[in-house]
């Protein structure tokens, strides 16, 4: 047993531990104290450290666990979307537009209806309409991100605020959907979205911390004690939550530890290194720390700007001329990650498609025939079609793969809106996260928060099976029958460890945290999880049935769920 003197605030028993070291739950009584893991071992030998001042929490046959690390998540963003006008709870177009019309109408005085969480899968061809909203609010303008954050629903008042009409040419990066006469439809595709989401009032400094705040306290109910906010920035309707990070942290009121992701202006070149350099020096503050720059390779497979190394496919299966978006050229983006690499940034890469993952993956093997080895711990994330002769690279060139498990899985968005598109071959090769593991490489996980659910057991849950969960509440996709899908290429599943581990360690690590928090060892952070249930000795279909019934910060528990 290894173990401190001191005494315990805290000691866990009757129930297993998950150390994130050993492949399986080990029986063992853990003790806390001052912030940190004191003893994990024998229960009688555990127990010597209390006194009767010390809490005796009774696992009751539950799971400890440490504390769940979310790689790749937009807390500062989804908070504010949860207190402005959030769809993402409803699954339907008239549960979208009553709750559209009731957000209006109980707010009278915004000028702007803002929010999000719509799906595509919900509207035919994935295209919400300008009509539609239309109907519902006639006189203001809407915008209305879709959840996955690469397309807007927009009504015609916002259109004609913005000055856009069927003369207005698509930008760069991104796509206006179209009526038949020309006329934006009402939906707008990724860099689209500015033209309009320019002209939305940015939230003021006072409700971007509230919804930084409610969005910590939510992903403290679903045991997440850490996490890497993938975009740290300016963004249109949004202050710079680069700010509202900094204030949390010198307020005290950001509990959890932070890595922050600089966005990677893509407009730009290296000319924008010295700034964020700045911005990471005057970015650590607290349990925030600013030492990661993110940049957005490519879009989404759903609307076509995912970067493939082959065309789309149009609804006849045969070949388009689209092969998705390269947001960097592949020599800039060289360039750029070698000079970050050098600078000691970590690299965050949005990289959906395998075009885009392959040019990740060139610009870090530059990096490394430049700059040597370094411990920057770059990481990859999203990964929905990976070729094959790119994953025996993850581990050549030291990068993590930053998985986000939930999306791999037999869903309408999947089923209707991916598969037909890139075709029997192509979709055999998505979201690969057991070659992955076979290769090699290191799994860290995220959620992508709010474009899916921030709940860690429901990503565990998909990792495992291959499939949504159908019978847990409030599941994400769930079928309307409830009844299960087949699995989605069940040769890519994990095993409960190694989805746990990703989460756990796996995250630590990809956050600098490992030498802290990540396992369940004498002398780290006692960053805990309380399981109402431990998963092992259950069937892994059931899973998603476990709930989070305290999580622990330093000792200091920060959620206790109501009985």
């Amino acid at each position: 047993m290894a173990q401190s003197r001191q005494r315990a605030d805290t000691v866990f028993v009757g129930g297993r531990v998950f150390t994130a070291i050993a492949s399986a739950p080990i029986d063992a009584a853990v003790a806390i104290g001052g912030g940190r893991i004191l003893a994990v071992g024998d229960e009688a030998a555990v127990r010597l450290l209390a006194d009767e001042a010390t809490e005796v929490v009774d696992l009751a046959g539950g799971l400890l666990v440490p504390g769940f690390q979310d790689a790749h998540v937009h807390p500062a963003v989804a908070g504010v979307q949860m207190l402005r006008c959030d769809l993402s709870a409803e699954r339907s177009v008239d549960d979208y537009l009553a709750v559209i019309a009731a957000y209006a109408e109980a707010n009278p005085d915004a000028e702007w209806i803002c929010g999000g969480g719509w799906s595509m899968d919900v509207f035919p061809g994935g295209i919400p309409t300008r009509a539609m909203l239309d109907a519902v609010v006639p006189d203001r303008p809407v915008l209305l991100t879709n959840r996955d954050g690469h397309g807007a629903w927009v009504n015609s008042a916002a259109l004609r605020l913005a000055g856009l009409d069927r003369d207005t040419p698509d930008p760069a990066d991104g796509r206006i959907e179209r009526e038949p006469a020309g006329s934006p439809a009402g939906t707008l595709q990724e860099g689209a979205m500015d033209l309009v989401a320019a002209h939305v009032p940015v939230a003021t400094p006072d409700e971007a911390l509230a919804g930084l705040l409610v969005a910590q306290q939510h992903l403290f109910s679903l045991g997440v004690t850490s996490w890497q906010d993938a975009m740290i920035g300016a963004f249109p309707g949004n202050p710079d939550n680069y700010g509202v990070y900094l204030r949390a942290a010198a307020e005290g009121s950001l509990q959890a530890r932070v890595v922050g992701a600089l966005w990677w202006d893509r407009e730009r070149g290296l000319e924008q290194l010295p700034e964020l350099e700045e911005r990471r020096k005057g970015g650590q503050i607290g349990r925030f720390n600013a030492t990661t720059v993110k940049i957005m390779q490519d879009g989404i497979a759903e609307n076509f700007t995912a970067s493939m190394l082959e065309p789309y496919l149009d609804r006849c299966g045969c070949p388009t001329q689209n092969s998705g978006l390269t947001f960097v050229g592949p020599e800039l983006l060289a360039e750029a990650v070698c000079a970050l690499d050098a600078a000691g940034f970590q690299v965050h890469f949005h990289a959906l498609g395998d075009r885009a993952v392959r040019q990740a993956l060139d610009a870090l093997a530059a990096a490394r025939a430049a700059n040597g080895a370094t411990d920057n711990r770059h990481h990859l994330a999203h990964l929905q079609v990976v070729h094959p002769d790119d994953l025996p690279r993850f581990a050549e060139v030291g990068a993590a793969a930053n998985i986000q498990a939930l999306w791999a899985a037999h869903e309408p968005q999947m089923d209707e809106l991916t598969i037909p598109f890139l075709g029997p071959e192509r979709s055999a090769l998505q979201y690969p996260f057991g070659d992955l593991q076979r290769a090699g490489a290191r799994l860290v996980a995220g959620s992508d928060w709010s474009v899916s659910s921030p709940n860690p057991l429901w990503g565990i849950h998909v990792a495992v099976n291959r499939a949504v969960p159908v019978d847990a509440p409030n599941a994400p996709n769930a079928s309307e029958d409830h009844e299960p899908r087949a699995p989605f290429y069940p040769e890519q599943a994990l095993t409960l460890a190694q989805a746990l581990t990703a989460y756990t360690a796996g995250s630590a690590w990809a956050n600098h945290l490992d030498d802290v928090t990540g396992t369940v060892e004498v002398g780290k952070y006692a960053d805990l999880v309380v399981l109402d249930r431990d998963p092992f000795a259950h069937p892994a279909d059931e899973i998603c049935r476990t709930r989070v019934l305290r999580t622990y910060l330093e000792g200091r528990a920060v959620f206790t769920a109501t009985p």
